[in-house]
């Protein structure tokens, strides 16, 4: 990589911290956050002052020792005390207002990009088109996104830039003191004597220049390492979680000999990508702890010319070697930082990658063309409607669609054919579909979709019966009559007991619980995808015969799909799914047509 490269790099890389970083100090809460950035900056500013006046006071304070003059001695002690107070007040403010900062700004970007994940469907969209794809799909492990690397930009961001700051404060502040004290060095070429003035202070430059140049060289695989490895721990703890959500199927299928193989197989990978992680940064450790025991007697080594030549006193000694230190150690902000810029950069990236995903979700979206609105004639209507997958191959055409009050329509085809994309082009979390789809006027809560297999939020069951409706909305007595004519009567007595209801109940029962939700908010207009799939036909039966009677009293209508020929006895109209003729595999034409039938 060139140098020009290097600096588009770098310049690329400036952009996206501060695409990251601005919005939050121009949000709602950008006088805070500003107030505690500046006072941040003051503190910074003023230990860098302290610093100055301990360097001078060294001085003072060795010449008293070399000269054996008490008064002074005990007096610059008394000095000491003082100054070292002063310095752990800043010290210490510093730090509890850097951490305030960083959890402030921590607690903003999480709640930011927690509301544009929920948002709009993002959140499913992002996992439907990761899996769908391949090339160019969204991040994976959003919740790391959110949960880690957040806390990790913020942290590093404040720390970083705070420390850089006091680096170029610190240079700046002892670059001046280091001059005047270093002296020039001076010496015969070609019979004419040369002067260089400030020698320290090019010595330091020359340092910290081959310095922070060998540092970049041998550390320069940790950004990638950095990045890999964030990504494999990821998984690691996701597949973790899945075995835990599915304990119960694993469980049955005896499928615990897979799982360890597998677990083992992704924690393997953690493992050798941080081997080589370790390895990249014993190198970097190697050079940086060489660098920094150096330069403690470098100093010394210049400038012992001319202590012992008697130019400068034991004082004056110890005072440039204090600056030297101080300014060695502005300059070698960059060597010292270089491992957690490398964390940065590929926080900064995942991150940024996360954002991306957002404005690719948003253009795949209005791509579609899916026209949505509301009519006051009371029914759905779509014009026809041309479905596509993620991918972009096309995966159905329909006719135009109607569903009326008192209507019962049945939607049938083979099992993979699309039947369950359909309805969520109706409910409108899918997008890769043109064509206007057209809802009655009216509450959101007339609407419900009832899936095969429902989410139920951990906690008191009757937060998961009245999901995503607050529980305070009903009464006892309504969540047990819905629990009640959902054949769930033995759980009327359990609404204020906590459990993760989604692993404690059966599937039937998960079923069961789903309809008595359905029964409890009392639906106009009903979408039921296969949600009785697990109940034995009776309980079916009966559940389907309450639904029907539901609608109906409500004036709306019900959609299913089931494969159950006794569940189609409860609908007298069907939308159809055909094979549409000509169709090859990869091509421009859907492979499947939906056609209303009386």
């Amino acid at each position: 990589m060139t140098l020009i490269e290097k600096f588009r790099s770098f310049g690329q890389f400036a952009r996206k911290v501060g695409h990251l970083a601005l919005p939050y100090f121009n949000s709602q809460e950008k006088w805070k956050a500003r107030g505690l950035l500046a006072a941040i900056v003051v503190l910074n500013l003023a230990a860098v002052y302290m610093l100055v006046l301990i360097n001078e006071w060294n001085r003072v304070f060795y010449d008293a020792l070399q000269n054996k003059d008490a008064p002074v001695f005990w007096r610059e002690l008394g000095r000491f005390t003082w100054l070292a107070f002063g310095f752990i007040v800043i010290a210490v403010y510093r730090f509890y207002l850097t951490q305030l900062l960083e959890m402030r700004w921590r607690a903003w970007m999480t709640g930011h990009y927690l509301d544009r994940w929920l948002a709009n469907k993002a959140f499913y969209r992002m996992e439907i088109t990761r899996f769908a794809r391949e090339d160019d799909a969204p991040p994976d492990n959003p919740d790391q996104r959110i949960a880690e690397d957040m806390n990790l930009f913020t942290s590093y961001s404040v720390s970083l830039s705070m420390g850089l700051l006091n680096a170029l404060v610190t240079l700046v502040s002892f670059v001046g003191i280091l001059w005047s004290l270093s002296g020039s060095f001076a010496f015969d070429w070609n019979g004419h004597t040369i002067a260089i003035p400030g020698f320290m202070v090019w010595m330091a430059v020359v340092y910290c220049v081959l310095g922070s140049v060998a540092t970049h060289y041998i550390g320069r695989p940790l950004i990638t390492l950095n990045y890999e490895q964030q990504r494999r721990e990821a998984d690691f703890r996701h597949h973790l979680v899945r075995v835990r959500e599915y304990s119960e199927s694993i469980a049955l299928d005896r499928g615990e000999p897979v799982e360890r193989q597998q677990t083992g197989l992704r924690f393997s990978e953690v493992l050798t990508n941080y081997l080589r992680l370790i390895r990249a940064q014993k190198r970097l450790t190697w050079f940086t702890t060489g660098f920094g025991q150096a330069a403690v007697v470098f100093p010394f080594i210049v400038a012992a010319p001319r202590f012992f030549s008697g130019a400068i006193q034991l004082g004056e000694l110890m005072q440039i070697a204090s600056a030297f230190g101080r300014v060695q150690d502005s300059l070698s902000w960059f060597v010292d930082n270089y491992d957690r810029l490398a964390s940065w950069r590929a926080t900064t990236d995942r991150i940024t990658g996360f954002e991306a995903s957002f404005t690719r979700i948003a253009d795949e979206g209005g791509q579609a063309h899916q026209e949505r609105s509301t009519r006051a004639e009371g029914q759905w209507h779509t014009s026809p409607l041309q479905v596509s997958l993620p991918t972009g191959t096309p995966l159905m055409a329909t006719d135009a669609l109607t569903v009326a009050p008192g209507d019962r329509i049945l939607l049938r085809g083979p099992s993979g054919s699309g039947k369950s994309t359909l309805l969520r082009v109706l409910s409108g979390i899918w997008p890769w579909a043109r064509g206007q789809v057209q809802a009655p006027a009216g509450d959101d809560d007339d609407v419900m979709f009832l899936p095969q297999r429902p989410y139920f939020p951990n906690g008191p069951l009757r937060d998961a019966l009245a999901y995503p409706l607050p529980a305070n909305r009903f009464s006892d007595a309504e969540l047990r009559e819905a629990l009640s004519d959902a054949l769930l009567p033995h759980l009327g007595d359990e609404l204020d007991r906590a459990d993760a209801w989604g692993q404690k109940l059966s599937g039937g029962e998960q079923q069961r619980l789903a309809i008595a939700r359905v029964l409890l908010k009392r639906p106009r207009w009903l979408f039921v995808d296969e949600a009785t799939s697990a109940l034995d036909e009776t309980a079916e039966h009966t559940l389907y015969r309450r639904l029907e009677d539901m609608v109906g009293e409500r004036g709306g209508a019900l959609v299913s799909i089931a494969h159950r020929p006794s569940v189609a006895d409860f609908h007298h109209s069907a939308w159809v799914m055909e094979p549409e003729s000509g169709f090859l595999a990869g091509g421009d034409r859907p492979a499947w047509r939906v056609r209303s039938q009386t």
